[in-house]
């Protein structure tokens, strides 16, 4: 997918979110109310578009004979991945229907047809719409009636989907957001273990996230997800499962997901048999009844430790005597072990007091780490969670590893590795993500992918850099219109003797020093276009794929790198300058003489255009040089393209340290402290972007807690 692609996606995902959040704010429902109301709607969008396509296909098929016309029938759908929508449930007829206040029953309605018609769904649809006022209904399905939803594929309604899951758990909707797992995290579980055949088993499968994450990872292999895995799920929350099954759907998945209580149930009885297992357990529980559990065999280890009458006590607990297990991490981190088959690999997010806590959890780890399964430890800061702010850490396990990497684990310390989203909220950039995932392959000796990733950035790089000659183009024609603009307003005031020499002199002198600007602008991008071009020329077509090639060539690019940060500073300068002689001509037009000399309109009209364009542009070079430092983060640390320790990041560690180190798995205490950088490349502009999400997201809370504190008020009655 295209930049702008993404570009357009994001814009479409947040203008939806906005327009449905706006609406949940005028009526008097709670995000857990609105939520699945929402994502129902989204599926019933994705629904009709798939039988529009799907209908189109088969009248194309029946148009050239490559079908006979005759009735239509579910299996003419499903053959093309759609559902033989009845009409009562197809968007446009809901649309069009009478404003008689009774939407809400056409679509409770809708939901039960799309339920009768593909049995995964059925009773997992919403259909307490009678909540909602028609109005707030009818505003819904027409913020999801737009022409670029309408002819949306599928791939983007998932990811629609998945936004509006993040959004709704960023709120604390759902059992306060713990129905999903931030991608960032989803995604580095996948590239680690890369699910890509068998059974893939999450025993706590939230939303289905880890099921999406694997059917993407599948799909860029080129393979079929539905002939390569099999999805299997459990998850003790009801409404959960219907967001699962709905997601699932959405992306044109199936999977076996049942209700059940992982501590006490194995319902798909996958002790032993899973390929895969990836999980974002509950952390840190403490009320798991040691009865039904010790005899478990899952529990190959043992219990971690029990205590009476322990945790969050229920009324009888202690005059029972109750024994309970008095933290569960260590039962999930065994249960994801014993489902493993003999090659199996498992991924899950676990609580970062899980890897150096003592007593009973130590000794079911000491166990652990002797079976030689444990592969790879990743740290995580804190705020990737969106209603928690703890840090986590993420467990790998591989009951098929070689023997080189049998005795050892890759301690992998990511808590200095993030990207900020807003205030409160952290994640991993693609790019981040691909970085991390490379020192993993470098680990398990994997060296050509490693090189093929820093080839793959050789090649973002020259295809960046071919894109900054039109943006750059885009913005030099607004410049050169507002500049031609401003000068003939000079020429002209300059013959009205009503105004002084000193009043006309600012704006001279403005145009002066625009136009020197602009001339070292010039030569300054002729020449750097030219270099690029070279660059292209030797590097395009055929992206070096050995490691001094690549070196030879990141260091190629490092001068061009530098005049890109210099060519940004005079985009940005002509910006201003021409900002400042629009502001000058505008006082000068002010004067009763002069105005009709100077179109204002048209001026900040240019102005606007000419500041999107800068942006746009300055994005463009940006992108060139961003690309050229994943190569640098990358060659700097692992020079030689092999596994080697990176004080403050990785190191590969022996058995025999992790028993001298108490059996401890937290990478932070041995990894060591990475030495002070000097960041050459740090962006104000990017800064000061941060500064103001922060105070926006400030205002906004502070706007929220007002409205709280007053209606409370009202409530009192004050």
């Amino acid at each position: 997918m295209t930049q702008n692609a993404l570009h357009d996606i994001k814009q479409l995902e947040n203008s939806l979110w906005e327009a449905a959040d706006q609406l949940r704010a005028n009526s008097k429902l709670t995000s857990s109310e609105y939520c699945m109301p929402v994502l129902g709607v989204i599926f019933l969008r994705h629904a009709s578009n798939r039988y529009q396509v799907a209908l189109k296909q088969i009248e194309a098929d029946q148009s050239v004979g490559k079908m006979p016309k005759r009735p239509l029938v579910k299996s003419d759908f499903i053959k093309r991945r759609a559902l033989m929508l009845p009409e009562p449930a197809r968007y446009d007829v809901l649309l069009k229907r009478p404003k008689d206040n009774k939407l809400s029953t056409a679509l409770v309605a809708a939901m039960q047809a799309i339920e009768e018609e593909f049995e995964p769904l059925r009773g997992q649809l919403p259909k307490d719409y009678n909540k909602f006022e028609s109005d707030l209904l009818e505003n819904l399905l027409r913020a999801f009636d737009s022409e670029a939803l309408r002819n949306a594929s599928g791939d983007v309604f998932g990811r629609i989907y998945e936004y509006f899951l993040m959004k709704f758990a960023m709120q604390g909707a759902q059992d306060n957001g713990e129905f999903f797992t931030p991608p960032s995290l989803v995604q580095t579980i996948v590239n680690v273990i890369e699910p890509d055949h068998g059974k893939v088993f999450d025993p706590a499968c939230g939303s289905g996230g880890m099921f999406v994450q694997s059917s993407h990872f599948i799909e860029r292999q080129g393979q079929d997800t539905s002939h390569q895995v099999t999805f299997y799920g459990q998850e003790k929350t009801a409404t959960t499962i219907r967001l699962a099954k709905m997601n699932l759907a959405v992306h044109g998945l199936e999977g076996d997901i049942r209700e059940a209580n992982t501590f006490y149930q194995d319902e798909h009885n996958l002790f032993g048999r899973c390929d895969f297992v990836m999980a974002n357990p509950p952390f840190n529980v403490d009320m798991v009844d040691a009865e039904k559990v010790k005899t478990d065999r899952r529990l190959p280890f043992g219990l971690p430790g029990t205590t009476k009458g322990a945790g969050k006590k229920k009324e009888g607990d202690i005059k029972n005597n109750k024994q309970t297990v008095s933290n569960g991490n260590y039962l999930w981190i065994s249960y994801f072990h014993s489902y493993l088959n003999p090659k199996g690999r498992a991924g899950f997010v676990m609580s970062s007091q899980a890897s150096s806590a003592g007593h009973g959890e130590a000794e079911v780890r000491r166990k652990i780490v002797e079976t030689g399964d444990v592969d790879v430890m990743i740290a995580i800061r804190s705020n990737f969670f969106y209603t928690r702010t703890v840090p986590c850490e993420l467990w790998f396990f591989d009951k098929g590893k070689s023997e080189t990497r049998h005795d050892t684990v890759l301690m992998l310390d990511a808590r200095n590795v993030y990207r900020k989203v807003t205030r409160k909220i952290y994640d991993f950039s693609p790019e981040q993500l691909a970085n991390l995932t490379a020192i993993v392959w470098l680990y398990r000796g994997q060296q050509a992918r490693f090189l093929a990733l820093v080839r793959d950035y050789v090649a973002a790089v020259c295809q960046e850099t071919a894109a900054v000659p039109d943006e750059l183009e885009r913005f030099e024609t607004t410049f050169k219109g507002l500049q031609i603009q401003f000068v003939e307003f000079d020429e002209r005031v300059k013959r009205l003797a009503i105004l002084t020499p000193e009043q006309k002199q600012p704006l001279a002198d403005g145009l002066v020093e625009l136009a020197e600007t602009q001339q070292a602008y010039e030569a300054d991008r002729a020449a750097l276009l030219g270099e690029l071009a070279d660059f292209r020329n030797c590097y395009a077509t055929a992206p070096p794929d050995a490691n001094e090639a690549q070196h030879a060539t990141r260091h190629a690019f490092e001068p061009l790198a530098d005049k890109i940060k210099g060519l940004v500073k005079q985009v940005d300068l002509l910006y201003k300058l021409a900002a400042r002689c629009g502001t000058l001509a505008q006082e000068l037009a002010s004067a009763e003489e002069a105005a009709e000399l100077h179109d204002r309109r048209l001026a900040n009209k240019r102005l606007k255009q000419l500041e999107e364009e800068r942006k746009q542009a300055v994005e463009q070079l940006k992108a060139a040089a961003y690309f050229h430092r994943q190569i640098v983060w990358l060659q700097d640390r692992f020079p030689n393209a092999e596994m080697q320790a990176v004080p403050g990041l990785c190191k590969v560690v022996t058995r025999a340290e992790i028993a001298a180190a108490d059996w401890s798995l937290t990478p932070g205490r041995y990894v060591g402290v990475a030495p002070p950088e000097v960041d050459e490349d740090f962006n104000f502009e990017q800064t000061l972007r941060d500064i103001h999400v922060e105070l926006a997201d400030l205002n906004r809370e502070a706007v929220e807690l007002a409205a709280r504190i007053q209606e409370n008020f009202e409530e009192l009655g004050i």
